[in-house]
């Protein structure tokens, strides 16, 4: 029976991407290979509780919502990730996944919304992108971009145009908290009229918390 490391599972309001602001259940899954230094999830590097999907989709279905959100750490580094996924795709749920870009993508159920954060300069983990998994990209997936500074910035948009990411998916640019000041970046934005979302992360700005609880 495939199983999980599961660091927790909750409900709360979406913080980020496209469906910013709707009620939602987190699975949050334990681990992660890389190391971000702005990074507001590392109690989720180690550590969690090894439960078998079936039970992961029982206490999902405890709450009223269909979308859920698969998170970490950096859930693609457990494969049975894949397999919980498709499964909450075919009970009717929305089913999204946060993943870092750095690994494979490919095997993600095509229901599955992929919100990918590509990595910026700031982020110390550059060199992990995996660039590869653009090609695996749909409309309503989307890439994240966390601007730290002017040079996060810059090679974002720099990505954008290489890659011609707008005519592939939806972008986010997301602002570090504590670094990149927030009306800058909207500036910016509006300045260059870039073809993206600007958002801030919502739970931080309700309740100054990385879980949205």
């Amino acid at each position: 029976m495939s199983s999980l490391k599961i660091t927790e599972i909750f409900y709360s309001l979406q913080g980020e991407s496209n469906t910013v602001g709707l009620p939602t259940v987190f699975v949050r899954l334990t681990g992660c290979p890389l190391r971000c230094v702005y990074c507001d999830t590392a109690y989720a590097f180690s550590g969690g509780e090894r439960m078998s999907i079936d039970e992961i989709i029982n206490r999902v279905g405890q709450y009223r919502t269909k979308y859920i959100t698969v998170t970490g750490g950096e859930p693609l580094a457990q494969s049975a990730c894949l397999e919980l996924m498709s499964r909450l795709a075919d009970l009717g749920y929305q089913v999204s996944i946060e993943t870092s870009g750095a690994l494979d993508v490919s095997g993600v159920d095509d229901r599955v919304v992929k919100v990918m954060d590509l990595k910026t300069p700031s982020s110390g983990e550059l060199h992990k992108n995996l660039f590869d998994n653009i090609a695996y990209l749909k409309a309503n997936d989307q890439v994240k971009f966390v601007i730290g500074d002017d040079h996060d910035y810059q090679w974002s948009k720099a990505i954008i145009n290489q890659y011609d990411l707008d005519q592939r998916c939806e972008l986010l640019f997301s602002p570090t908290m504590g670094q990149q000041d927030p009306a800058e970046l909207a500036e910016k934005i509006l300045n260059d009229n870039l073809p993206v979302r600007f958002q801030i992360q919502l739970h931080k700005l309700l309740w100054n918390d990385a879980q949205g609880r």
